[in-house]
């Protein structure tokens, strides 16, 4: 691992804790290792099961279209949990709230792995998802409240390394265990994991000071009937052919009702779901739009990555892994530096060339063809953790620096649920232009196969019948328009990160320490504690 984060990890001392942080702890180095842990846990959740999916479909008795519930009910039940985070935290505890989440997720991992009928297995997964909904604000909150500020850019850092691997190792363990083991494994893994990190935070987490403020069941109610419509949107639009489907239009009248009825709640109510103070700070607005669209990079791109490889590339499922491994030594390496480099300058040139750096990988990959070899799929996928890297650790400290610590349980569930939305929004709007360009380019193709074209390929050495030769066309017409379709999402995605980069010096410039003082709230020198 690169040396800032290792110099991190190894900075806590067990007699000296740090005084500036809002909840100096004793061994830091290992509760820093538990929460990263608990977090990457937690996203590895979800894309491990994916490459898993054929076999559960089998196991199950599910249909092409019913197994692709185990993945939607984790996304949806998590978005939906998600933006009770904040309220849960006041009014159990941070460290009750992170413990008992990880015990569930431990729980229902092993319930999943168990479950015998696709019934149980989505219920199962429902339950998953609402234990991980909670993982990832309340880790991210942990990271920057046991460490003072001006070490926030390492704390981001690391915390982003158990982020952005996750998606990123998802396909390769579950590849390797599907292969060699059992796809229930993909769920049982988690379990050796989970209990010792559930071990570690038991022992060392600290927490905030219990808030017991009503629960405002309206509001949630409202956020929740929009949030889960829209999720249900994205993830069934392209099945069922987007608005030529009453369901969606359904779905998008939810969405409109929920979404605006919470807004107008939000605005005029009193003790409602979210604050609605945290929309007036500038810099964690625009690192929510930000993150939105760092959710369609990463998971889009991987989500269009692992078929090409596949599919078109004709790479086994365990070699796909492995070329997308790379990607993960490039995250590791930039996280470092941008740890480094948040002391040193603004953090908005540093987000700045991180979206540069992705444009440009972005840019290699429209170069791609079939046949090549997999060294330029090695070199982008290297050159593209280099640029997330670079995009997470100034971005998840610029969302923070002015935001007062009372609204850090908020603006990390804020953060976390618009990356998830955006990875969602991402897949769906990268597959539908697949299946869109597929169509057109088959048809463009298909015009310039002729009679008098057809000698010119050689296909009569194979002597084979006239309607193998024309399946045999159509094959490679498909294959041949299906990465036409790829390459068209790879300049898109390449524009979108273009216009993040201009874009990025409309957040508020931090002093070179990385961070900022939130006027009025000084983090109190409280004693060190690991249990409330």
């Amino acid at each position: 691992m690169c040396a800032s984060i290792s110099a991190t990890m190894a900075s806590a001392s067990p007699a000296t804790p740090d005084g500036d942080a809002l909840l100096p702890v004793r061994y830091k180095g290992l509760l820093t290792f538990a929460i990263m842990m608990a977090m990457m846990m937690q996203i590895l959740d979800t894309t491990i099961a994916n490459v898993a999916l054929p076999h559960m479909q089998a196991s199950l008795g599910a249909t092409i279209d019913t197994i692709a519930w185990v993945l939607t009910s984790y996304i949806v039940a998590t978005a939906v949990a998600i933006p009770i985070t904040g309220w849960l935290a006041d009014r159990v505890g941070s460290r009750n709230l992170f413990l008992w989440s990880v015990a569930f997720f431990i729980v229902t991992s092993m319930l999943c792995g168990a479950a015998t009928s696709l019934e149980q297995m989505v219920t199962f997964r429902i339950m998953q998802g609402i234990a991980a909904a909670f993982i990832g604000p309340i880790s991210q909150t942990a990271m920057l409240d046991i460490n003072p500020t001006h070490k926030h850019g390492q704390a981001m850092a690391i915390w982003s390394l158990g982020a952005v691997m996750g998606p990123i190792l998802g396909p390769l363990i579950g590849g390797y265990i599907t292969e060699y083991y059992n796809w229930r494994w993909v769920f049982y893994v988690n379990l050796p994991l989970g209990f010792l990190i559930l071990a570690m935070l038991w022992f060392l987490l600290p927490s905030r000071p219990i808030d017991k403020r009503g629960f405002d069941l309206f509001g949630f109610s409202m956020f929740a009937l929009g949030l889960a419509s829209l999720q249900l949107v994205l993830d069934r639009g392209q099945q069922l052919d987007w608005l030529d489907s009453t369901s969606i239009w359904i779905g998008i009248g939810c969405i409109i009702i929920g979404f605006w009825v919470f807004i107008v709640h939000m605005l005029t109510g009193k003790n409602t779901l979210l604050t609605p103070a945290i929309f007036t700070d500038r810099n964690l607005v625009g690192s929510i739009i930000f993150v939105a669209f760092v959710g369609v990079v990463v998971f889009a791109i991987i989500a269009l990555i692992a078929p090409l490889l596949q599919g078109v590339l004709g790479y086994p499922v365990i070699t796909a892994g492995y070329l997308l491994a790379p990607r993960g030594l490039g995250v590791i390496v930039a996280m470092g530096i941008a740890a480094r480099l948040m002391n040193m300058m603004d953090a908005r040139i540093i987000l700045a060339v991180g979206w540069a750096i992705t444009a440009w990988s972005c840019y290699m990959m429209t170069h791609w063809m079939i046949g090549m070899d997999s060294g330029p799929i090695i070199t982008v996928g290297i050159i593209q953790g280099l640029g997330i890297g670079f995009i997470f650790v100034p971005l998840n400290v610029i969302a923070f620096a002015t935001l007062p610590v009372s609204l850090r349980p908020e603006g990390a569930a804020l953060m976390n649920l618009l990356r998830n939305v955006g990875a969602s929004i991402g897949i769906s709007i990268t597959a539908s232009n697949v299946a869109r360009n597929l169509q057109i380019s088959h048809a463009d193709l298909g015009e310039h196969i002729t009679p008098s074209t057809v000698p010119s390929l050689g296909l009569e050495r194979l002597n084979l019948p006239a309607d193998q030769v024309a399946a045999l066309l159509d094959n490679e017409i498909s294959r041949q328009a299906l990465m036409i379709g790829y390459i068209n999402n790879f300049w898109l995605i390449m524009w979108g990160c273009i216009i993040a980069v201009p874009a990025s010096m409309l957040l508020k410039k931090l002093p070179v320490t990385g961070t900022a003082s939130v006027e009025g709230e000084t983090p109190p020198n409280a004693k060190p504690h690991s249990a409330e």
